[in-house]
């Protein structure tokens, strides 16, 4: 395993996050990276919280490894803020400027806190804040991408600017691209697509078929999917927007919600988990860059191992 920054401040054993992805992050993927030594992200979003404290009480018992949980901002349940710094190592928050009194609040429960960033400004302001690690996100990401610049001029930008360290996110799935980011000053890699694509994840096995088969050139950064969140760009599978805009219907398929069905609106920004029916083809298939690199379903342990290989390292 490798040592940064970032893996001797919690603890693990090689410097990969696992990215908060709703419908993807199942219990078993999320301990499955942490097992590996990596850090595991359980996302919030619309989790109530005792729902919350469920998942988080079900990671525990399947692994001692590092995790944590990611929230998004304009969907932020205080309450669950509290739950998830009692239970987890690190608290994680996305789209908004960084808030000092959110920080103070995980401090308090003896948690440490990550804030996911666009911008050299808002790295600025994150640590200003009190953030112990920041994750500098390239508009190569898949999902909702929160700046305009490319991964390399911004985490060369963040790492000149702040102390703490940084993790790089956005089109990175590979040791080579591991390597790459950790040469120019980042503590760790953050990793989307390529867990989409393991086989603990929780996404619909034909947006994982159309991951499979996709370039880089196949995504593309759009706000089509913004329903329930306005004004949010976000990268998905091209296909996705073009089957989205020829369908006639305003619901395009149903979802499982608490044991309920609920139906998923077209332009929905939610992506279809396994138990989602209806058009597929039609939704929100989340996708970054890296899935030029993606090209077959694997174990999540075996993923981190391989992003860690120490022959492609320098």
């Amino acid at each position: 395993m490798i040592e940064t920054k970032l893996t001797a401040l919690l603890g693990v054993g090689g410097p990969i996050q696992l990215a908060g992805m709703p419908g993807v992050g199942t219990p078993a993927l999320v301990a499955a990276v942490a097992a590996a030594g990596g850090i595991g992200m359980i996302p919030a979003p619309m989790l109530p919280a005792d729902a919350l404290a469920g998942v988080l009480d079900d990671v525990a018992t399947r692994t001692t490894g590092v995790f944590g949980v990611n929230f998004l901002m304009p969907f932020l349940d205080r309450t669950c803020v509290e739950v998830a710094a009692r239970k987890a190592r690190l608290v994680e928050f996305f789209y908004d400027d960084p808030d000092p009194e959110l920080v103070r609040l995980v401090h308090s429960h003896d948690a440490l806190v990550s804030w996911q960033v666009g911008s050299r400004g808002e790295a600025i302001a994150a640590e200003r804040a009190g953030c112990d690690v920041i994750v500098a996100q390239g508009t190569e990401a898949g999902g909702h991408v929160r700046g305009q610049t490319g991964l390399a001029p911004l985490l060369a930008e963040v790492r000149g600017a702040v102390g703490v360290p940084v993790i790089a996110a956005g089109g990175i799935a590979t040791a080579r691209d591991v390597a790459a980011v950790l040469t120019n000053g980042a503590a760790g890699a953050r990793i989307g697509t390529r867990f989409v694509a393991s086989a603990e994840s929780g996404a619909h096995p034909a947006w994982v078929q159309a991951l499979l088969a996709a370039s880089a050139a196949d995504t593309c950064l759009t706000e089509t999917f913004s329903s329930m969140w306005p004004n949010a760009p976000h990268r998905v599978l091209r296909s996705a927007v073009t089957a989205a805009n020829a369908a006639s219907e305003n619901v395009v398929g149903e979802m499982q919600l608490g044991g309920q069905a609920v139906p998923v609106e077209r332009f929905s920004a939610i992506c279809p988990s396994g138990s989602t029916t209806g058009r597929i083809e039609a939704m929100a298939l989340y996708a970054g860059t890296s899935v030029a690199n993606v090209d077959r379903v694997q174990p999540a342990a075996e993923i981190v191992a391989e992003l860690v290989s120490g022959t492609a390292y320098p």
